[in-house]
């Protein structure tokens, strides 16, 4: 552990490591879009009538994910 934080301390990591975390956060937000599209396909296919509330719903949370990913790549763009 006293290691890892003295590498750290070092500067060894660079500038990979925010990269990393940018990288990190884009598969994140792209996963968890996808199995929103992907349970709400699977809704929409079960209760066809419910199909706008469902889409309201999808819209919504795919928004606050992006807005979550934006924000820490911002952060990450700082810390760079």
């Amino acid at each position: 552990m006293n290691l890892l934080f003295s590498v750290l301390q070092a500067g060894v990591v660079g500038a990979w490591a925010p990269a990393a975390a940018v990288a990190l956060t884009v598969l994140g937000a792209a996963f968890g879009i996808g199995t929103i599209g992907k349970s709400a396909m699977e809704a929409i296919a079960r209760q066809p009538q419910s199909a706008s509330d469902v889409r309201t719903s999808m819209i919504i949370v795919a928004a606050l994910i992006e807005g979550v990913a934006l924000f820490a790549i911002v952060v990450c763009g700082f810390i760079l």
